[in-house]
C-alpha cells in the first residue's frame, strides 16, 4: 500500500469553489483537503468564474464559451482535464456528483476512481437506471454517498451485496470553540421556495412575532423565480451569504427553521445549526434525521405543526436551551474524524496483487471444483488452488481438471455428463501420462476410471484429501466421511484437515481407514497478502460464514450452534465494533468484497461449525491468520500444538472470548505484536510451498514430518 498517493480530485463545472460562493461540494472538498495526510499530493479541479479560490491547490479549467455554445460543456471540461491528468502521474481520481462526468474520464484515462454521490443519485443523468449504476460500480474502486438515505437511493432494485463497494462519509465540521450567548432570533436557511418549506414558514412567522414582539426573524438565501415574501417590522432578508457570515449569524441564533418539503441528500445547514448550539426545527425528509440526534423533528409537516414547534421553544426556555446545549456537545460528524475515513478510503484503493511461477518437475493432475460456476468468487479461499500454486513453485507441472464444471457443462436432456467426463479423463490421462494423481471433495471419479489409470501406469500414486469436518455429532461430518470412505480402497493416502486420530477413535472406522494423514491448511502470499496489522482499521473484530459456499446466500430459517453462539457473544460486546456476514440476515461475502471487508477489522474468530476439534479449522484460519489479524480460537482444537499464546489468542469459553475481545480492542500495541508473530509463524510452518511438498512426498512414501 502505497505511503504517497498523488490524487486529482474532479468536481463539476459549474461548482463555484470559492469563498464568495461555495456550495455543498465545494465546501466538502475543502475542508477535508484541510486535513487530510495526502494534502501535499492532492489537485482540486473545476471552472470558476471568481478567483477568491478556498485551497491553494486549486486548478481552474478555463472553457471557451465560444466554443462550448456548439459542442458540451461537459465534454470540453472532461477533454481539457485529460490532457492535464495525462501529462502527471495520478494513482487516483475522485469525481464529485457528476456521472457522466466519470463516464468520459474513465474512458478517456486508464487510472483508478471513486465517486462521490452528492445528490440522489436516481435523479441524476448518467445514474438513474439500474445499467448506468452498475457502470458505474464497474468503473470505480468506491463509491462515497453523504449519506445513507442517497446510498439507499443508488441502490434502489439493486443487490445489497454490491454495497461492500461504497461508503457513507457526511458532511463535516469543526466544532465550535464555546457556546456563544443567544439572541431572541428565529432563522430560516436555505433557497426561498416551497420545496424547502419557505411558504410554511412564511405562514406561521407573522403570526409568532406579532404574539412575541421581542423576538426577530430573519431569512437567509435567494431564488431566482421568487414569488414567496414576508411583510413584517420584526423580520428582515439577508438575502445570499457566504458561509463564513452564515456560521456567525447562527452561533447566536436561538431557533432555526429548516422544514424542507424535498428529499435532503444531507441536510448541511442542519448539521451546523446543531453545532453552533441552536435548538434546530426540520422535517424528516431525506437525510435531515442524519444530520443530529437533538433536533426539534416534525413527521406531519405542515404551518400549523411547524407553528406549535417554534412557539413550543419559545414558551419553553429550559426545554429550548436542553437542546441547544445537546446539540453543541455531541456534533455528530467531525472533521477530523471524517477526514481519516477519507484518506482509509483512499488506500484501500492502492492494493496490488502479485503473481510467482517457478520450473516444473513432476506431472500432477489436480481434480477439484475450480469454481467457474460461480465465476471464481471463492478463488481467495480454494485449498485447490493453493495446492496448484504450491506444486508448481516447488518445480513441478500441474494440470487443472475441474470435475463439477465440466459435467455441468456437459449436461443434456440425455445425460447427466458423468459418463463423458469419465472418458474425457481417461483420454487426458493417457496424453498426459501423470506421476500422481491428486483430488479433493468430489465423487464424480467413477472407481473404475481408477483402476484404468493404474492399469496404464502400474507406478501412478493417487492422493485425496478433504478440507470439511471429521466429528461427532454432526450430520454434515457424517456426509463428509462417507465420501472419504468412497475412495479408501482405491486411493493411496488421504489428507484431512482433522486430527486423524478422531477417525481411529470411533470404533465404526478402526481399520476401515488406512494412510491417514493431517495437514493444516495452508496460506499463499499470492492470496493472503496484507498485513492488517500495518493498517487502521475500522471496525474491531471480523467473522464470515455461509450457509455452503456453493449456494452462496442464507438458508431462509437455518440456525446452527454458530448463530447461537454468535448471538450471545455479540449481547456481550458492548461499544465493539463487529463486521460479522452470515449471521442476522447480513449475506456471506466472497472474493474481493471478502477481502474489503476482512482488511477493516482488527482481530477476528475463527469459529467452526460443530465442537471445537483436535486440529479441526475451517479454511477461514489462513485469511485471518496469513493476512495479519489477531486471531481468536478454542482452546479445545489443540492449535497450541502449532503456535503459542504469543501468536495467536486462545478462548475457553464465551466468556473468556468476550473478555480477550474487549482488552485486546483496547490493547492495540499486544494486538500487533501478537498477529505479527502469528502470521510469521504461519507462513514459516504453512505456507503453501511447504504443504504441496509434505503432500508430494508422503505420497511418494518418503518420511517426512509435517513440520
Amino acid at each position: 500500500m502505497k505511503k504517497k498517493i498523488n490524487i486529482a480530485t474532479i468536481l463539476p463545472y459549474k461548482e463555484n469553489y470559492t469563498f464568495s460562493e461555495a456550495s455543498a461540494a465545494s465546501l466538502w472538498v475543502s475542508e477535508f483537503y484541510a486535513k487530510s495526510k495526502f494534502k501535499l499530493n492532492n489537485y482540486i479541479f473545476g471552472s470558476t468564474s471568481g478567483i477568491d479560490y478556498l485551497t491553494d491547490n486549486y486548478i481552474n479549467v478555463e472553457l471557451d464559451s465560444i466554443k462550448s455554445k456548439f459542442s458540451s460543456k461537459t465534454n470540453l471540461y472532461c477533454k481539457k482535464i485529460s490532457n492535464i491528468i495525462s501529462k502527471k502521474k495520478f494513482d487516483l481520481i475522485e469525481v464529485h456528483n457528476r456521472p457522466l462526468i466519470l463516464k468520459k474520464l474513465s474512458n478517456l484515462l486508464n487510472n483508478k476512481f471513486i465517486f462521490y454521490f452528492h445528490n440522489d443519485p436516481l435523479s441524476m443523468n448518467g445514474s438513474r437506471t439500474i445499467s448506468e449504476r452498475i457502470d458505474i460500480l464497474n468503473k470505480t474502486s468506491k463509491i462515497v454517498f453523504v449519506s445513507k438515505w442517497v446510498q439507499n437511493r443508488f441502490f434502489f432494485n439493486l443487490d445489497p451485496k454490491l454495497r461492500k463497494q461504497t461508503d457513507v462519509v457526511y458532511p463535516s465540521i469543526n466544532k465550535s470553540s464555546s457556546l456563544l450567548k443567544k439572541n431572541k432570533e428565529i432563522y430560516f436557511v436555505g433557497r426561498l421556495n416551497r420545496s424547502k418549506g419557505y411558504d410554511l414558514f412564511k405562514d406561521c412567522i407573522n403570526k409568532i412575532l406579532n404574539r412575541y414582539p421581542n423576538w426577530k426573524a430573519f431569512s437567509i438565501g435567494d431564488e431566482k423565480r421568487r414569488t414567496l415574501y414576508i411583510n413584517h417590522k420584526n423580520h428582515s432578508e439577508l438575502g445570499f451569504l457566504n458561509h463564513k457570515d452564515v456560521i456567525q449569524r447562527l452561533k447566536k441564533a436561538e431557533i432555526v427553521v429548516i422544514p424542507s418539503r424535498w428529499e435532503e441528500p444531507f441536510g448541511r445547514t442542519a448539521l451546523e445549526a446543531a453545532a453552533c448550539g441552536c435548538a434546530t426545527i426540520t422535517s424528516d425528509r431525506g437525510g435531515l434525521p442524519e444530520t443530529s440526534d437533538h433536533h426539534f423533528m416534525i413527521k406531519n409537516l405542515d404551518s400549523n405543526n411547524l407553528h406549535k414547534a417554534i412557539v413550543n421553544l419559545i414558551n419553553n426556555p429550559n426545554f429550548r436551551k436542553k437542546i441547544q446545549r445537546d446539540n453543541y456537545k455531541n456534533v455528530k460528524h467531525l472533521i477530523n474524524i471524517n477526514t481519516k475515513l477519507i484518506d482509509k478510503i483512499r488506500e484501500e484503493t492502492q492494493v496490488e496483487f502479485k503473481i510467482n511461477y517457478l520450473k516444473n518437475k513432476l506431472k500432477i493432475i489436480n481434480i477439484y471444483n475450480t469454481g467457474q460456476k460461480n465465476n471464481h468468487r471463492l478463488f481467495n479461499i480454494s485449498l485447490g488452488r493453493k495446492f496448484t500454486n504450491g506444486l508448481i513453485r516447488n518445480g513441478h507441472d500441474v494440470l487443472e481438471i475441474s470435475d463439477r464444471d465440466y459435467i455441468r457443462q456437459n449436461r443434456n436432456l440425455l445425460s447427466s455428463g458423468n459418463s463423458k467426463f469419465q472418458q474425457y479423463l481417461t483420454e487426458t490421462f493417457k496424453n498426459y501420462n501423470p506421476n500422481l494423481i491428486f483430488f479433493g471433495h468430489t465423487t464424480n471419479i467413477n472407481i473404475e476410471t481408477f483402476e484404468n489409470f493404474k492399469n496404464l501406469n502400474k507406478n501412478l500414486i493417487i492422493s485425496q484429501w478433504n478440507e470439511d469436518p471429521v466429528m461427532k455429532n454432526l450430520d454434515y461430518a457424517k456426509k463428509n466421511i462417507t465420501n472419504i470412505k468412497n475412495y479408501i480402497d482405491i486411493v493411496d493416502h488421504t489428507f484431512l484437515t482433522t486430527h486423524p486420530e478422531i477417525l481411529k477413535k470411533n470404533s465404526n472406522y478402526i481399520n476401515k481407514f488406512k494412510n491417514i494423514h493431517f495437514f493444516f491448511v495452508p496460506v499463499d502470499p499470492n492470496i493472503e497478502y496484507f498485513n492488517v496489522y500495518n493498517l487502521n482499521p475500522r471496525n474491531d473484530i471480523f467473522y464470515a460464514m455461509s450457509h455452503g459456499v456453493n449456494r452462496g446466500t442464507l438458508k431462509s430459517g437455518k440456525i446452527d450452534e454458530r448463530i447461537i453462539f454468535l448471538d450471545k457473544l455479540t449481547k456481550k460486546l458492548q461499544n465493539i465494533k463487529y463486521d460479522f456476514y452470515g449471521f442476522k440476515n447480513q449475506e456471506p461475502i466472497w472474493g474481493i468484497d471478502f477481502y474489503k471487508a476482512l482488511i477493516n477489522s482488527k482481530m477476528a474468530l475463527n469459529l467452526s461449525r460443530g465442537q471445537p476439534t483436535k486440529y479441526y479449522s475451517s479454511n477461514r484460519i489462513a485469511s485471518i491468520m496469513g493476512n495479519g489479524l489477531l486471531t481468536f480460537i478454542d482452546k479445545k482444537t489443540h492449535i497450541q500444538d502449532f503456535f503459542s499464546k504469543d501468536e495467536i489468542v486462545y478462548y475457553e469459553n464465551i466468556d473468556d472470548l468476550s473478555d480477550k475481545i474487549k482488552f485486546f480492542s483496547k490493547n492495540d500495541k499486544l494486538r500487533i505484536k501478537i498477529a505479527r508473530n502469528g502470521q510469521k509463524k504461519y507462513f514459516k510452518l504453512f505456507n503453501e510451498m511447504k504443504t504441496a511438498q509434505y503432500i508430494v512426498n508422503v505420497s511418494l512414501g518418503k518420511k517426512t514430518n509435517f513440520i
